[in-house]
């Protein structure tokens, strides 16, 4: 049992030599598969097979739209690659505890395709390229969308940190007047801000309505002529899960106490039952 749920897609997926085994470790077992055969296809010379992955928005119009999903596994070895592993682990599996694995996964899954799919449409008007983006930073501002007030670095706090990071990228890209680093950045901090407060449950994304055909209606003689009303009642649990999630965005995870984290998965848990209609 962890500290942010009792749920098993809160668990592990499973544990080698004593250590907890979460889906963002997978995740980088993947990308260090993918940086180890970009090594050896540089070292064999194999660029032309190396080229079919990065993206190119002109490549995907032209029909080759497998360039959305192997962008990424264009990794060849650096430093930086190393510290975006480290980064998927630290920050991915603290969001995969909170949420949970499937969460998680569809977080993640939308952060890898939502750059290609923009910069596909952008694509109609300018070219636009991409590749060897893990998602990384993504992950970590959704931990600092999450635990704002937590110390990550020489106990900075994780919002400074991300506030520094967002402006000094910013000013990079102004800096250079690269237009297209500036919208993968804003993009990504738009929707990993997002997601998170979307599945807070901040706010909900509108429905849409299709119009239908009304049923016909008649009028039975005889008929029972008392309405039901549905009834109305107070939710003081939810209200009480708000004041907890608010807390959390104010002070972060760990100023809840041992019985403000149980009312928080016991309310977790009711929100899955009834979105799941049990």
């Amino acid at each position: 049992m962890d500290e942010y749920g009792y749920s098993q897609e809160h668990q592990p997926l499973t544990w080698w030599r004593g250590h907890a085994i979460y889906a963002a470790h997978v995740l980088v077992l993947i990308w260090a598969g993918a940086m180890l055969i970009t090594a050896i296809l540089m070292w064999s010379g194999a660029y032309g097979v190396l080229g079919l992955l990065p993206f190119s928005s002109e490549r995907v119009l032209a029909g080759e739209a497998w360039r959305i999903f192997s962008y990424g596994f264009y990794n060849p070895p650096s430093l930086w690659f190393v510290i975006e592993m480290a980064m998927i682990i630290w920050f991915g599996r603290e969001v995969e505890r909170f949420f949970g694995r499937k969460v998680f996964l569809e977080f993640y899954v939308g952060l890898y395709l939502f750059l290609p799919l923009l910069f596909t449409a952008i694509g109609l008007w300018r070219p636009v390229s991409l590749s060897g983006e893990s998602g990384a930073f993504g992950l970590f501002l959704a931990f600092a969308t999450l635990h704002p007030s937590v110390p990550v670095f020489f106990n900075l706090q994780a919002k400074h940190i991300a506030f520094v990071l967002v402006g000094i990228y910013t000013l990079i890209g102004f800096s250079r007047n690269d237009v297209n680093s500036l919208l993968a950045l804003w993009a990504t901090v738009g929707f990993s801000y997002a997601f998170v407060r979307h599945e807070q449950g901040r706010f909900s994304l509108p429905k849409l309505r299709w119009p239908t055909r009304r049923p016909k209606l008649r009028v039975l003689p005889g008929g029972d002529r008392r309405g039901s009303n549905p009834r109305s009642s107070s939710d003081p649990a939810m209200a009480e899960l708000d004041a907890l999630l608010d807390k959390i965005a104010r002070s972060g995870l760990d100023s809840l106490t041992a019985q403000e984290r149980i009312k928080l998965d016991q309310g977790r848990e009711a929100l899955r039952r009834r979105s799941s209609g049990r």
